[in-house]
């Protein structure tokens, strides 16, 4: 996917993770927003149903993620699909394999419990 081929609105909702911030249902389909060690590494990647899409240096505007509690908050068993179907995701480069292990990166810190601990969002 391209970037000028994403959607000017999505439904994202917050997912009180630090590393899988926001998530929408998208057809059917779970679209979920990592976010990386930036500026080290693009601000998010994109998964469409934890496949990587494409890396975001910015989101578009009008999916007005900024300002915490400007979205809904997903519930806990939407957030629990979330974040097992990103499993093992969290650190840039795990969708390939080859997860970053930088030592002026933080995405060493990105497994599975700190994308499970929660950050502090309003409840739904």
């Amino acid at each position: 996917m391209e970037h000028g081929t994403l959607p000017a609105q999505v439904p994202w909702h917050e997912t009180d993770s630090g590393a899988f911030p926001h998530a929408a249902r998208v057809g059917g389909r779970w679209w979920v927003l990592r976010l990386n060690g930036f500026p080290d590494h693009p601000l998010y990647t994109l998964f469409i149903d934890g496949e990587v899409r494409c890396d975001l240096e910015e989101a578009p505007a009008t999916w007005r993620l900024s300002g915490r509690g400007a979205r809904p908050v997903l519930g806990a068993p939407e957030r629990t699909e979330v974040l097992r179907l990103m499993a093992g995701l969290g650190p840039y480069g795990a969708e390939a394999g080859t997860p970053c292990t930088g030592d002026w990166c933080t995405c060493a810190a990105l497994t599975d419990e700190y994308a499970a601990r929660l950050t502090g969002a309003p409840p739904p």
